[in-house]
């Protein structure tokens, strides 16, 4: 804080005028920056934010060793607070916290005692019944400090000092991940196999500029701690960590329990990392009751230490693959890890690094610490070998020495004079026990300051030598990967790697709707509604004043409805979305986008083995497969162009007029001037999308009615009376012609309405 200045005492207002818009910029800014860099990114040197950075120096610093006792978790947050961090305690201790949560950490960082959370996501215990410990990956990652291996610099008060970054013997950021959210940036990095980060930086120390498809081969993906099973491919994963961008589908890992006689049940031993159990089943008993899973009858936890989540299928036909499957769609059985590699590069810098580049950063941290310890220790053996050297002179001048000290006055400038000596070694000599003057003594100081000499030529050695360093840190990860080694039950990789089954993605879709009968009303207006079970006598329902049925059809909650407008688009509608028969309905225009000029032409059942002829009023058409008019959106899919909306010359509009299924192998077409025609199908083209051809020439008017027939078994017809008739090939011949003829008056007994049926 600056020091308070009183204004002056003249009455003026001293008020300066600040630009608005550079002052909010400057001081959004100073909290972006503090956000990204002392907040919300890990280093990439130690993987860790400045909160768990200082957690872990803290319990350090109060020697709360992996071999010591354990202490409260309130007295290592008051010291992480009074010292380090000024901020919140319950933030401190929610960190805390994390960092002994085997469910969160891949490794974690302490070792609690006591109620720290669990799965199900309740909280830990106050921090006051709570206690803990570092680690030995803790350790680790502290391993030098005392030896000058990293910088410090000042606390928030100025009080103490405290490292800018840990050593890091262990690969902290891949092997525990990281997560935050800065200002305008974020990271997400899951946790890795600390055997396998050592395996693919060992290879990294020989072939430096290794390739992110070469360290796949060591680490094949993320190792999560709460396990499950990977289900992307190889290449995705490159992808991912080669842009330092991407994700992870990360699916539960289940089994399926025989009963006996046939039953089973499904039991879910491991879910995807961050999901809370507890949550999790609630979600799948919502589901339930919601009636969106009908191949479920019911889920149970079963949970100890260990998960065990039971799901009781509906019968015992029920394939627990697609059931299964259901359950990853709709649920957090299935979860997407994201990747986001943003790191805080050499301490300074944010940035999305590759996994390769995360690696050699980390590499060239270890090999700055091993540098910066060898030249501390160097230092250290200077400082011991001179007052080896000084003592040294002593003993072979004992009798001298005592006599310096006994009679002189000043007997330090005396001794440095007589025997060249520095003031360390003076100090050294006038502080030595009488004890030490024992024989022996003079051997072991000559046996140490051989041994130092020796050590020092070592260290000279190792620092004049590339080549020498990177041997000693291929040995230091050596070590840390025999401690992690997936023989340990530590070090054991999790989470396994497996391709999704190839599902029939129509089945799935079933098999998340109770298959009900319905029966499907569109009244005259566009409005639809579905109601309960197959009803064959519609005459009794109700509409809206000016409105009438159009058309009622059966089907099932589990079909597609296929809607097809005058403007000959088709739309695709779920039969189980449908409003119930209670009311009116809803106008078809809220569920999908229609034109507001167009109207509803017809609406069936989606059969995707069938195919329909579509036809427009003009008397053009074509066959058309009924799968590829499904739409998958609410613009629905144009299949039918019948041109602008402008009229042709009789003043009619040009629409799509009618559907009809496509069987047999001829076409009958009638006009409205009561003229048919019949032409063998295969001269009709099948197209996916278009105007279609001419069916029949008209001189006026246009197409009336379309029937599709066998010709073994003739032309059938009903009157309105309910009579039916039908017409041989022979019968038929004045009629039969090429596609595009004006044909024949209609025979004898056609009906009057100009439709094949009545």
């Amino acid at each position: 804080m600056g020091q308070i200045v009183n204004p002056p005492g003249d009455g003026g207002d001293h008020i300066l005028p600040v630009d608005l818009k550079a002052a909010l910029e400057e001081r959004y800014l100073a909290y972006a920056l503090s956000t990204i860099m002392h907040r919300a990114l890990p280093d990439v040197r130690d993987g860790l934010k400045p909160v768990h950075r200082r957690i872990v120096y803290a319990m350090s610093e109060m020697g709360l060793r992996p071999n010591s006792a354990f202490r409260k978790c309130a007295k290592i947050v008051g010291e992480v607070m009074g010292n380090y961090h000024p901020h919140g305690d319950q933030a401190i201790y929610d960190a805390l916290a994390r960092l002994a949560q085997d469910f969160s950490l891949r490794y974690p960082l302490v070792n609690g005692q006591g109620n720290f959370g669990n799965i199900d996501g309740d909280s830990p215990a106050a921090m006051r019944y709570t206690e803990s410990k570092m680690t030995a990956v803790a350790e680790l990652l502290l391993e030098g400090i005392d030896q000058d291996a990293v910088d410090f610099r000042d606390t928030y008060d100025e009080s103490n000092s405290e490292p800018i970054v840990l050593p890091g013997a262990f690969p902290n950021l891949l092997a525990n991940g990281a997560s935050g959210i800065a200002v305008g940036m974020a990271t997400s990095i899951p946790p890795h196999n600390a055997h396998e980060l050592c395996d693919a930086a060992l290879h990294l120390i020989k072939h430096p500029d290794a390739t992110v498809e070469k360290l796949v081969e060591f680490i094949p993906g993320p190792d999560l701690p709460t396990g499950g099973i990977i289900i992307d491919s190889r290449d995705q994963i490159i992808e991912s960590y080669k842009t330092g961008r991407g994700g992870f589908r990360v699916r539960a890992k289940w089994e399926t329990e025989d009963l006996g006689r046939g039953g089973y049940q499904i039991v879910v031993t491991e879910i995807p990392f961050q999901v809370q159990k507890s949550r999790l089943i609630e979600k799948i008993a919502e589901l339930l009751l919601a009636r969106k899973l009908p191949l479920l009858e019911d889920v149970r936890d079963e949970s100890a230490e260990d998960i065990r989540v039971v799901l009781v299928p509906k019968s015992r036909t029920v394939d627990a693959t697609l059931l299964m499957e259901s359950l990853f769609k709709l649920t957090e059985l299935e979860s997407r890890l994201p990747l986001n590699m943003n790191v805080l590069s050499m301490g300074r810098v944010p940035r999305v690094m590759a996994l390769n580049e995360v690696l050699v950063e980390w590499l060239a941290h270890r090999k700055e610490v091993l540098i910066r310890r060898s030249r501390h220790r160097l230092a250290a053996i200077d400082r011991r070998l001179e007052i080896l050297g000084g003592l040294l002179i002593a003993y072979l001048n004992i009798d001298e020495v005592i006599r310096i000290i006994r009679e002189e006055d000043e007997p330090k400038p005396v001794m440095m004079a007589r025997w060249s000596l520095t003031d360390v070694q003076v100090e050294a000599i006038l502080n030595m026990r009488l004890r030490a003057l024992r024989k022996l003594e003079e051997i072991e100081i000559r046996t140490e300051h051989d041994n130092l000499t020796k050590e020092k030529a070592d260290i000279e050695a190792l620092l004049a030598s590339d080549d020498k360093q990177w041997r000693m840190i291929e040995v230091e990860i050596q070590d840390v990967k025999k401690q992690y080694a997936k023989a340990t039950e530590l070090g054991r990789r999790r989470t396994q790697f497996a391709e999704a089954p190839d599902a029939d993605v129509e089945a799935i879709q079933q098999a998340m709707i109770e298959k009900e009968p319905i029966t499907v009303v569109v009244s005259q207006k566009g409005w639809i509604r579905a109601l309960k079970g197959h009803i064959s006598d519609t005459s009794s329902l109700t509409f809206k004043e000016g409105d009438g049925p159009k058309l009622a059809f059966p089907a099932q909650t589990t079909d597609k409805l296929l809607l097809v407008t005058t403007g000959g688009k088709a739309y695709t509608l779920g039969a189980d979305k449908l409003p119930g028969g209670r009311g009116h309905g809803e106008p078809i225009r809220i569920m999908v986008d229609m034109e507001n000029d167009q109207d509803v032409l017809t609406a069936f059942v989606h059969d995707p083995s069938r195919k329909v002829i579509l036809a427009s009023t003009a008397g053009n058409g074509f066959v058309v497969a009924e799968s590829e008019m499904v739409a998958n959106t609410r613009k629905g899919k144009q299949i039918m162009n019948v041109g602008a909306p402008e009229k042709n010359k009789e003043g009619m509009r040009d629409e799509a007029k009618l559907v009809v299924p496509v069987t047999g192998d001829h076409v009958a077409i009638v006009g409205e001037n009561r003229k048919m025609l019949v032409f063998p199908l295969a001269q009709l083209p099948e197209m996916t999308r278009g105007k279609g051809v001419r069916l029949q020439r008209y001189k006026d008017g246009g197409i009336s009615d379309i029937r599709c027939f066998a010709m073994a078994d003739g032309l059938s017809w009903e009157d309105s009376a309910g009579r039916s008739f039908t017409r041989g090939k022979d019968e038929l011949l004045e009629w039969i012609a090429d596609r595009a003829t004006a044909g024949r008056t209609v025979p004898k007994g056609f009906p009057r309405s100009g439709k094949f049926a009545g």
